[in-house]
């Protein structure tokens, strides 16, 4: 059985057929791989053995240019330079220093009238003078001084031993996390004179935001609060959904106050040694201490800060480490102005101690914003994008239901990305329609279907859109479609007009019969069923078990929750199954169950064989344009006398009939406004 995708539809299943190819396993997207810094001593040990290899090519071409010069010439010992002159066959004589003699000979000695003579320790005195009285041209030339490159020599042996042992050392250090920093925090710091992020960049949170002004204000000026007798605030734990914005909302504080801000992750306190834990802890703080007023950031909390004793798979590293911030917490100089902010999207599973006043004073919520802070999100991820005039962001902001801040990042940047491949100087409305539709779906598969199933397929999404077109309190259908996209062989798809925040059992009822249209068209249409209706029949009975055994919508039963309500922003949902109850209960549950699917069911195949015609112009146009929208659906609905309900209407007068793709599932384990559309 496959698991159903993360989005709101319900998707019909296609077991029998080949699974979509999976994009290739890697790096995120925009993540590169992480470049090691530049070491300031690696490059200076580079440079000496550069330095060192040029001086040994200019020794040894030195060395070659005087041996080659050496053998064009004769070695002449001085005794015989001396009758050379008397015989007069000196011709030029030059006089280097008190060392060496070199010129030409009138006559060749050995074949060579290039000559050398080596110098006696002591000058001849009398040398210059025979020279004169034989007719020798001679002249005097100063040395050079080699003296440098003679002590460079000698030095570099010792260099390069002194330059090898450092680099190695830090090598080995390196391999190993450094033998002598295991206790040092890893901390990330931002200055307060950089470039930081302000509120201004942060939307959708506006009472968050509220509730972290006060901390920027004391940051600001600590001494207007502590003149009246008030208290630092000794930590705000940031506590929503993944994507919400927590990690930017801290660094939103850190630049509005202007203070250093220190950021960690909970993971990277604990290591393999123990102890470690604990003494980051502690060398995070009195780093914070020293740059007082700082802000310390420490996400993903619960890594750390896990309630201790709660299973049998005990960490003593992990608790050592949670009782050292449980200690500097609580040991802060009520003058020393250093906050610390803390994430989570799990606060169930932190340890109580770290909850109560005097630590994490305040408990801040990010939840996923509305519309209207959906629109303002969108409106900041599109400044630097060009877009067109048929751009609606009212719109898409309605269309987004239960979408968080990263999530609307990506649909701007999707849209973006479409529109350059396109090469199109704006991006449209149908750009981000796509964009959106293929986040939550996936792209288009160029599936090559039979004539069977695509009939099958339209009239089970005929279903599903006809019962949510007739049905009072249902979405407004705004787009069905039988192209294969994903894993889903088609989509009905439901746009609400506003967000939810209650339930009521009408609209629960309303969407499980829209869940069971397409298995109730398959029985009225062909007087069998196929394996399409899996994912439906799975949303429907959690949708019904919930009712029964979280909502007390069982008149059997009563008000009476048979269930533990889960971490609302973990993702997940309570399954229901039986924890306290007895037997006889799980029995009544069950059938309560039963009777809710079989009453809806029943409903859905009554409307379905009531208004046939209506099911048969909706497949014929399926079959033929393969996507019909609201207008079209409206028009069917019209020709063939076929009641529409009321919030379909309405979506017609304000216009919020997009064929956007619906938002993935809210904190609620089954948000019925997120139940977009239906699976085929």
């Amino acid at each position: 059985m496959k698991k159903k995708p993360d989005n709101v539809y319900w998707l019909q299943n296609d077991n029998d057929r080949q699974q979509t190819r999976p994009g290739p396993t890697g790096r995120p997207n925009g993540q590169t791989p992480q470049q090691r810094p530049s070491n300031k001593i690696n490059r200076v040990i580079l440079a000496i053995v550069g330095i060192i290899l040029l001086v040994y090519i200019y020794s040894i071409f030195n060395s070659n240019m005087n041996s080659s010069s050496s053998s064009q010439r004769t070695e002449l010992p001085y005794s015989q330079f001396l009758n050379e002159v008397q015989q007069k066959n000196i011709k030029t004589a030059t006089i280097i220093g008190t060392t060496d003699i070199t010129g030409t000979l009138k006559q060749p000695i050995s074949g060579q009238t290039q000559y050398h003579v080596t110098q006696l320790p002591n000058p001849d005195p009398q040398l210059y003078s025979l020279l004169s009285a034989n007719g020798v041209q001679f002249n005097y030339q100063n040395p050079p001084d080699n003296s440098w490159l003679s002590v460079l020599l000698y030095a570099i042996p010792w260099i390069a031993l002194i330059a090898f042992f450092i680099y190695f050392t830090r090598r080995a250090s390196q391999g190993q996390q450094g033998i002598f920093s295991f206790g040092k925090s890893k901390a990330k710091l931002i200055l307060e004179d950089r470039p930081s992020t302000t509120f201004a960049d942060v939307a959708g949170v506006d009472e968050s935001k509220y509730e972290l002004q006060e901390v920027v204000e004391f940051l600001k000026t600590p001494g207007k609060f502590q003149r009246l007798g008030g208290k630092i605030p000794r930590g705000v734990l940031l506590v929503g959904p993944p994507g919400t914005g927590k990690t930017l909302l801290a660094r939103a504080v850190a630049g509005e106050a202007g203070v250093p801000f220190f950021s960690m992750s909970g993971s990277e306190f604990v290591e393999v040694l123990v102890g470690v834990g604990a003494s980051r802890v502690r060398d995070l703080f009195e780093q914070a201490k020293k740059t007082s007023p700082s802000i310390i950031f420490i996400d993903e909390i619960d890594a750390v800060g896990r309630q201790r004793g709660s299973s049998i798979n005990t960490n003593d590293e992990r608790e050592q480490t949670l009782n050292q911030l449980l200690v500097e917490m609580d040991g802060f100089d009520t003058r020393q102005a250093v906050v610390v902010i803390a994430a989570t999207n799990r606060p169930d599973g932190l340890d109580a101690a770290l909850l109560r006043p005097g630590r994490f004073d305040r408990r801040v919520t990010v939840d996923r914003p509305d519309w209207n802070g959906r629109l303002a999100i969108l409106k900041i991820h599109s400044k630097k994008v060009p877009l067109a005039e048929d751009v609606n962001m009212v719109a898409i902001a309605r269309s987004t239901t239960g979408m968080v801040g990263a999530d609307l990042a990506n649909l701007v940047n999707e849209a973006a990305l479409l529109a350059a491949r396109r090469n199109r100087d704006t991006v449209d409305q149908r750009c981000f329609e796509e964009a959106l539709d293929k986040i939550l779906l996936g792209a288009e598969r160029p599936l090559v279907l039979s004539d069977e199933d695509l009939n099958v397929t339209a009239y089970h999404e005929g279903g599903h859109a006809l019962t949510g077109l007739l049905l009072e309190g249902s979405d407004p259908v705004t787009k069905v479609t039988i192209v294969p996209r994903g894993q889903a062989l088609g989509v009905t798809q439901y746009t609400p007009l506003d967000d939810r925040y209650n339930y009521t059992k009408e609209y629960l009822l309303a969407r499980v019969v829209t869940a069971l249209g397409g298995r109730a068209a398959e029985r009225v249409i062909f007087g069998s069923v196929t394996t399409g209706a899996e994912s439906d029949l799975q949303r429907v009975t959690q949708i019904a078990r919930q009712m029964v055994t979280r909502w007390g919508m069982s008149e059997r039963l009563g008000t009476i929750s048979y269930s533990e309500r889960e971490n609302p922003f973990s993702g997940g949902g309570d399954t229901g199954a039986p924890t306290d109850y007895s037997e006889e209960t799980a029995e009544i549950i069950d059938e309560e169950v039963n009777k809710i699917v079989k009453t809806c069911y029943e409903q859905a195949l009554y409307l379905l064989t009531t208004y046939r015609s209506t099911l048969d112009r909706i497949a014929q146009d399926l079959r033929r344009y393969e996507t019909i929208d609201i207008k079209q659906m409206h028009a069917i609905m019209e020709e063939t006398g076929a009641p529409l309900a009321e919030s379909q209407l309405e979506a017609m007068r304000q216009g919020t009939g997009i064929s956007l793709a619906s938002p993935p599932p809210t904190a609620i384990p089954v948000p019925p406004e997120t139940q977009m559309g239906q699976n085929a």
